[in-house]
């Protein structure tokens, strides 16, 4: 797509908003993929259809930019990066997440320890408002709304061109991984290693309550002579969590791997760093290196995902990001090994003070707060929880509760449950108001409204499913349903509305590139 094409596509896309906006209707964004846990009710005729913006406009090896749209790829980004010699500064982990994703949710990686969330590595982004008027916004053109549309979901408008910052890129990264008896000593030596200006990577894994592995890495041309290049995405490799687990259970000293430099920046995909081995278990289904070789196809994030919103499955798992200053993360992690008890849990420290002038907007103004915490170190809890929902619902309350208490920020793509009332005391309420009302979207849904546990949803989402009424929440029926469906393909997204629509409460199709 030239930018020609481009310009087609977000003039038809501003005329479909302001066919909304003329009844002030809200409307839902249909993207064609997603990595959010959340059920979502979406169907035709209250959906903006952007699943064409998936394309890289430029990559320019002067500016290290890249020019994309909302709907690329993270593993399109990178390969269309990395055969020009430059890389992102922020690559999620997964080579589904989109660009647009990271910026309108909240993404980081092991690198936002220099970098900060992707969406502090954009320059620049293309936002139609919801009145249908096109408009560019920056750190210093418009900041209010650049900052107000980073981590909005979309409740600002829809982003639909985005300048991404670039740097050299190098062949290989030198991966350290440090053995540590607990997680206090893991946060000791994660701060230690982001003091280290060498350090362009840092993340861990706690493994145990006694055992953890701090990972971290530097860019580097070439490996010494007699190394190997340690591989992470091909079907015969092993996964990334087991190998290092491997590793450096009984290692008296660092391990160093060299790692091709996209096998370091996907290296989670492969059973969506451990979620995966859960479904073993669900299926009845030996866990080892042969097993995981067969069924590779199904073990990739996407793939994943898609199983899991089909069967309904990942309304039974505990999938909760959050962050803690570091002050606090002995509290919060002895509270979640007795209160959780699951095990591995990702940790990644996160920069998130905002150093751009005028960038206190939005549900993260707080983030510019020169008194405010620089760093959280980011606890990815991620595994199965109670049979009983009530007892899943209070589990994950508990946990927001004590992020909260703590004076910690929740990841908001997966499934919330605070109430509106304690949401808007952890999230910044009045700026994000304000950006809202001066950009024509106050009758819009909020971000509370978009995250937010959605009940109704959830029983849409079942009671339209094709799935045997008698097999549904049956164990190991649920699940096959999901993998049969993510094996067949589709969208489990948009929902086709069977019911017949009165036409006079939507408004007209457009002839577009990106409407149906």
């Amino acid at each position: 797509m030239n930018m020609e094409a481009h310009n087609e596509a977000v003039a038809s896309i501003s005329e479909r908003l302001r066919a909304f906006y003329e009844r002030r209707q809200p409307f839902r964004v249909y993207h064609g993929s997603t990595n959010s846990t959340r059920t979502a009710a979406k169907n035709r005729d209250n959906t903006v259809d952007t699943s064409k913006l998936n394309h890289i406009l430029e990559v320019d090896n002067v500016k290290k930019t890249a020019l994309v749209e909302p709907n690329v790829h993270m593993d399109a980004l990178v390969n269309a990066t990395v055969s020009n010699g430059l890389v992102p500064l922020v690559v999620m982990e997964f080579p589904g997440i989109t660009v647009g994703g990271g910026f309108s949710g909240s993404a980081g990686e092991s690198s936002s320890c220099r970098y900060g969330p992707f969406d502090s590595t954009i320059n620049w982004i293309e936002i139609v408002l919801p009145n249908g008027e096109s408009a560019k916004a920056s750190k210093t053109e418009k900041p209010d709304l650049f900052w107000g549309a980073a981590s909005a979901f979309g409740t600002l408008g829809i982003v639909t061109l985005l300048e991404v910052q670039l740097r050299d890129a190098k062949n290989y990264v030198e991966l350290t991984h440090y053995p540590m008896g607990s997680v206090t000593d893991a946060c000791a030596k994660i701060q230690e290693e982001v003091a280290n200006p060498a350090t362009d990577f840092v993340d861990a894994i706690a493994f145990s309550s006694k055992s953890a592995a701090v990972c971290s890495g530097r860019l580097v041309d070439a490996i010494p002579a007699g190394s190997k290049p340690r591989r992470y995405l091909r079907r015969q490799d092993s996964w990334f969590y087991l190998d290092v687990q491997k590793r450096t259970r009984k290692a008296k000293k660092p391990v160093v791997d060299y790692i091709p430099l996209v096998d370091y920046l996907f290296r989670w995909d492969r059973g969506g760093f451990w979620v995966a081995r859960y479904a073993y278990k669900y299926f009845f289904t030996p866990f080892n290196r042969i097993t995981r070789y067969v069924l590779d196809t199904y073990m990739h994030a996407r793939v994943m995902y898609h199983a899991m919103h089909k069967s309904g499955l990942s309304n039974s798992y505990i999938i909760q990001d959050v962050g803690v200053p570091y002050q606090a993360v002995d509290e919060f992690h002895r509270w979640v090994d007795q209160t959780l008890n699951i095990y591995p849990v990702w940790l990644c420290p996160i920069r998130l003070r905002r150093d751009a002038p005028d960038s206190a907007h939005g549900i993260h103004a707080d983030f510019a707060d020169p008194e405010g915490p620089e760093f959280m170190l980011n606890f990815g809890i991620w595994g199965p929880g109670p049979k009983e929902y009530r007892e899943l619902v209070r589990l994950n309350r508990e946990i927001e509760h004590k992020v909260h208490e703590l004076g910690g920020k929740k990841t908001l793509y997966a499934q919330a449950y605070y109430t509106e009332e304690e949401f808007w005391q952890t999230y910044t309420k009045s700026p994000y108001d304000a950006v809202r009302s001066k950009y024509h979207a106050s009758h819009l849904p909020s971000v509370y409204d978009k995250v937010k546990v959605d009940e109704n949803a959830k029983r849409d989402v079942m009671k339209d499913s094709r799935m045997p009424a008698a097999l549904r929440n049956v164990r190991p029926f649920q699940g096959l349903y999901g993998v049969y469906k993510a094996w067949r393909g589709g969208d489990y997204i948009l929902q086709a509305k069977k019911e017949k629509t009165d036409v006079s409460e939507a408004p007209p199709k457009q002839d577009s590139p990106v409407s149906h």
